[in-house]
């Protein structure tokens, strides 16, 4: 039986308000609590503390680690050392992942690298189209991170920290921020595979930790039903799909708490979306002109057709959108994984900042690319030559949301293994990520645990204001 039949003058949370025993002052005060919660995109909204740059982020997050050495960092002193032992200078007291007790040799360069654009940019023949946009990126060679394995690795570059339950980047902005979209979450991820092996990410990478739960990122499959119980089960109309919603939304108000707040949010999401994201992950009214820029095929669950929907969206008003593509673990085989990896990225990538830009959106849009570490110098071979986790230095880049274009910052060393310039840790990329969008990384926090908690944590990060337009 329906809620309706159940209690005929109650066909929704606000008749429920006015009309049920809870009096009109508490009635009133839930009221104004959910509207103000829904002219907010679904969360009440922190800041902006400043006037932002970009609207929203996409993260375009290779997992598995790239390696640097064969996609932005050319070192000729790498060639010139191939073969040879790796000088113990550069490793003595350093940790090392599985070449750990092993004769460490230098492995040179897999690839070649040319320079690229009125920049120079070096870029490695493994990425042509990031070459063709060599002008559109700036890329940070002096990367350093503190977790030399993926997991915990995976969990600094999402939450700034090792310690697993803490909230992620995408849930902080959120959180910061609200959302523009008021039928699709403000953090979406979604996930593709090709390479080595399908290696685990975890959703908590995802996580709202101690944040509320609405803030925690939602994620769609690329292929098959994009959510779980997504479509109604045989028999259940929307009509009755929407009053069950309003009649436990009404229910739950009346207990009030900001877990119940939650809670309602999150049933008022998923009967939207119910209508929103079908449309959403039809790319049949896409142009064939756009899908072949991305190198994209409806339904075929790929990085390029990922990288397609995260344009749509930008478009829709979600806030943080991140796109994880595995695997990036190349420990042996480099050269065969490498285009394995990148014919499967690099077309997309170029393609989803050209999308962005002709539809003049990458102004406003931050796009990040990179993985949770680089790898390192020496080699490491499990069938052809590879490279081990490397944490002391490695390259990302950023394109768009008032980020300097066609430019390089930082470095590292002569062979490749420690940043030595413009060194940038995980807490000064997230720093400089909250600033682009508005907010200002020490005041955005949370009590918890009796602390003022924030994504960049207690020690010292800056803005990288080097590479800021």
């Amino acid at each position: 039986m329906s809620p309706s039949m159940d209690h005929p003058g109650i066909s929704s949370r606000r008749t429920f308000l006015r009309v049920g025993g809870l009096g009109l002052g508490l009635g009133n005060m839930a009221l104004r609590s959910l509207l103000a919660e829904d002219a907010a995109g679904g969360g009440i909204r922190v800041g902006p503390h400043h006037a932002p740059r970009a609207r929203r982020v996409i993260q375009l997050y290779m997992s598995g680690g790239p390696s640097h050495l064969e996609t932005f960092d050319y070192k000729p002193g790498l060639d010139k050392l191939d073969g040879q032992p790796m000088p113990a200078s550069f490793t003595n007291g350093q940790p090392i992942a599985q070449l750990q007790g092993q004769a460490l040799k230098v492995q040179g360069h897999l690839t070649r690298f040319k320079r690229y654009g009125q920049s120079g940019q070096w870029i490695s023949d493994f990425l042509p189209y990031h070459a063709s946009m060599a002008d559109k990126i700036t890329i940070l060679r002096g990367m350093v991170t503190d977790q030399i394995n993926h997991d915990p690795a995976h969990t600094v570059m999402n939450t700034g920290t090792a310690i697993s339950g803490r909230p992620s980047m995408g849930s902080w902005i959120t959180y910061g921020l609200g959302s523009e979209a008021r039928d699709l979450p403000g953090f979406v991820v979604m996930a593709s595979f090709a390479g080595r092996n399908p290696q685990p990410i975890s959703q908590r990478m995802w996580g709202s930790g101690f944040l509320p739960t609405r803030h925690q990122g939602v994620e769609f499959r690329a292929q098959g039903d994009p959510v779980h119980y997504l479509t109604n089960p045989p028999g259940v109309s929307t009509s009755q799909q929407r009053e069950l919603v309003d009649a436990i939304g009404a229910i739950d108000l009346a207990r009030g708490g900001p877990d119940i707040s939650s809670r309602v949010a999150a049933y008022e999401m998923a009967f939207r979306m119910q209508a929103s994201v079908p449309e959403l992950m039809d790319l049949s009214g896409e142009t064939r002109e756009t899908l072949d820029l991305y190198g994209a095929r409806p339904g075929d669950g790929s990085f390029a057709s990922n990288c397609v929907t995260a344009r749509r969206l930008a478009e829709r008003g979600v806030r943080f959108i991140q796109l994880y593509h595995r695997d990036w673990d190349h420990h042996g085989d480099l050269v065969k994984f490498m285009n394995i990896c990148c014919a499967a990225t690099d077309r997309a990538a170029w393609a989803l900042v050209t999308d962005l830009e002709r539809r003049g959106m990458l102004d406003e849009t931050l796009v990040i690319w990179g993985g949770e570490f680089g790898r390192t110098p020496m080699f490491q071979g499990k069938g052809g030559p590879g490279r081990d986790h490397h944490i002391q230095g490695f390259s990302i880049w950023m394109a768009g949301g008032g980020v300097r274009p066609g430019m390089s910052f930082g470095g590292t060393d002569e062979l490749g293994y420690k940043s030595v310039e413009g060194v940038t840790r995980v807490r000064d990329l997230h720093a400089t990520v909250l600033h682009q969008v508005g907010l200002n990384h020490e005041r955005l926090t949370h009590k918890y645990q009796g602390l003022d908690a924030r994504l960049t944590g207690v020690e010292p990060a800056r803005v990288i204001r080097e590479i800021l337009a």
